[in-house]
């Protein structure tokens, strides 16, 4: 990530340590990840510890510390998607990217998370793929959902 950006957006803050979280969160939206670099850029302008700052991202999980793909996919793992077929449609998924829940694809493509709810239960089984909702999948209907973010 570039200095330059990650300066405008602590100067957007005005180098207030109070709005720390605020920044990851505006480097992580930049970035889809937290670079060392841009950490130890935060520490020096923010004068706010590095170990400071890695406790807080690595605490909360908006935050990553790894690169993460271009599609975020999240796949609701609740009680009412599961009893619908929530893991058979996990498994489309993982056949699908070639990656498990946690896992970035080597071409920074595809990113997989599994959640405890997705809030739209009546949908299920859903997966959330940046941000939009495909409910009441089937495996194919999945793998079909996912050729759309390629």
């Amino acid at each position: 990530m570039d200095i330059n950006k990650i300066d405008q957006i602590i100067d957007g803050h005005n180098s207030e340590a109070s709005s720390l979280i605020q920044v990851l969160l505006e480097i992580q939206s930049e970035n889809r990840w937290l670079p060392r670099q841009a950490l130890e850029r935060i520490s020096e302008r923010m004068d706010v510890p590095l170990s400071r700052i890695q406790h807080i991202a690595t605490f909360y999980k908006a935050f990553s510390l790894v690169p993460k793909g271009r599609h975020e996919i999240h796949i609701c793992m609740g009680t009412a998607c599961h009893v619908r077929g929530a893991q058979n449609i996990l498994n489309a998924v993982e056949d699908h990217t070639g990656i498990k829940p946690g896992e970035t694809d080597l071409a920074l493509k595809f990113s997989l998370e599994t959640v405890n709810c997705l809030g739209c239960c009546a949908l299920g089984p859903v997966i959330e793929v940046d941000g939009q909702i495909h409910g009441k999948l089937t495996p194919p209907e999945t793998a079909e959902a996912l050729k759309k973010y390629e």
